[in-house]
């Protein structure tokens, strides 16, 4: 009978340290997806701003100026010129893509990353996102339009 008893209380602490574990894990994600949202909700705060070189504020942002000012304002440091922020992170793949991951083209012919943006939809191989654009300052474009379909180079996950 004592070895019952003691083997129920084995079990027992085994499933309350595991379910602690998950739900701490949950909770974490959840805030992390809180955080994630705010990042974006901060970034389209920003749609219609217009497009100036080194800009990180309302009244003009260059691509990394946008996703630099975004994180910044939620804590995260992230380097300043999209070829750094590219070697921030973990690369992940395209079709992993989600919220909040930053995507990376390479748009000047040189065949070396220099346009970023922020991930704001992700479904099957179209993915949304914000940044700020030359011609039209900043805007949601996707990865479906011909120039980024070519342009693509990366994508990094930032926040787990």
């Amino acid at each position: 009978m004592k070895k019952i008893a003691l083997l129920i209380i084995v079990v027992i602490l085994t499933t309350s340290c595991k379910s602690t574990s998950a739900i701490s894990t949950t909770k974490n994600e959840v805030k992390n997806r809180k955080l994630v949202e705010n990042i974006i909700d901060d970034a389209t705060d920003n749609l219609g701003s217009p497009y100036k070189s080194g800009g990180t504020t309302k009244s003009g942002f260059d691509c990394s100026g946008l996703v630099f000012s975004a994180f910044k304002n939620y804590g995260i440091a992230l380097p300043r010129t999209s070829i750094d922020m590219s070697k921030y992170g973990k690369v992940i793949d395209r079709k992993d893509a989600r919220k909040g991951d930053l995507i990376f083209f390479k748009t000047n012919g040189s065949g070396k990353i220099n346009h970023v943006g922020l991930i704001t939809d992700s479904n099957n191989d179209a993915i949304k996102f914000i940044h700020s654009s030359t011609q039209k300052g900043v805007i949601i474009s996707s990865t479906e339009e011909a120039y980024y379909k070519k342009a693509f180079a990366q994508v990094n996950r930032v926040i787990e």
